[in-house]
């Protein structure tokens, strides 16, 4: 009996009816799925081709094509690249790490959370009548290899920039979805271990430059004792972060543990030097074109 051919003007027995149909059309499609599951366990390639006929549309399968993604780039059109020093293994990142001016408590409370996951890093409160270039002069003198300024408007993080010392470029991020590491469910507890990275999906070459200036800022060295790793995931031009403890159970089979805390990253600005001339700006009519991915 079809739902359009049932006409019943009593509520309660059209929604007794209603509720039949639905419970026998939920039954039909679990024992289709159990048949077929049986039938796919003892013939795996009927399982391998419908899955290769029945394979989901999204975004990100369908962006548009940059002729950028895979390319290999020469050393001298590299002018971004060559600024950082993720490839001297006898030089580690030192990192100098400070606020905007008047910042509030939730800016510090974030440095905090920031000592714990960036190696070799000195926090120092942002004073008055500090430039930012005044700063970097300072900092290019100690040996700091790049500087973090966390960005707070208006008692809540807004933003991430990263200065690579002492040639540029500079990267301003926009930061939302902040999760704090209490109110990560079923977390661990960090150690002081070196982590391991993992960079996903940065595919084209201006997200090749992004990840290189993750590369920088963490040592190539990283302590396994510690079974720690930091991943950023890129997906649609937003950057997520997520760290983790890993163990393995055995030969097969990988547990992990959420370590916290979980932000995301957009890139809106790419400048040459130390805050120069803008290379690169994300604009609102970008946003327009939903298959057009920068990273």
């Amino acid at each position: 009996m079809a739902g359009h051919e049932i006409e019943i003007k009593n509520k309660m027995k059209r929604q007794d009816v209603f509720a039949r149909i639905r419970d026998q059309k939920n039954k039909e499609r679990h024992k289709l799925r159990s048949t077929r599951a049986k039938e796919e366990r003892s013939n795996p390639e009927l399982k391998a081709k419908r899955l290769a006929e029945n394979v989901p549309q999204t975004i990100d399968s369908k962006r548009e094509y940059d002729e950028t993604i895979g390319a290999e780039v020469e050393d001298d059109e590299d002018d971004l690249m060559r600024h950082f020093n993720s490839n001297n293994k006898d030089m580690p990142p030192k990192i100098f790490l400070t606020t905007n001016v008047n910042a509030r408590k939730c800016a510090y409370e974030f440095a905090n959370v920031l000592i714990e996951v960036l190696p070799n890093v000195t926090f120092v409160k942002r004073k008055f009548g500090y430039k930012l270039k005044e700063i970097a002069e300072m900092c290019i003198k100690r040996n700091f290899t790049d500087m973090v300024v966390i960005n707070e408007d208006k008692k809540k993080v807004t933003g991430l920039t990263f200065m690579h010392l002492p040639d540029g470029p500079t990267f301003y991020f926009k930061l939302s979805s902040y999760v704090e590491v209490l109110k990560v469910h079923g977390h661990g507890r960090a150690t002081s271990h070196i982590p391991e990275l993992i960079l996903n999906n940065f595919q084209t070459r201006l997200g090749k430059t992004v990840g290189r200036l993750f590369q920088s800022i963490f040592p190539q060295d990283p302590d396994f004792e510690g079974r720690q790793v930091i991943t950023l995931h890129n997906q649609r031009d937003y950057i997520f972060f997520r760290r983790h403890r890993y163990i393995f159970k055995d030969e097969e089979k990988v547990g992990l543990q959420e370590l916290g805390p979980q932000f995301t990253l957009k890139l809106k600005r790419i400048q040459r030097g130390l805050r120069e001339e803008t290379e690169w700006e994300h604009k609102p009519e970008m946003d327009k074109d939903k298959k057009k991915f920068h990273l």
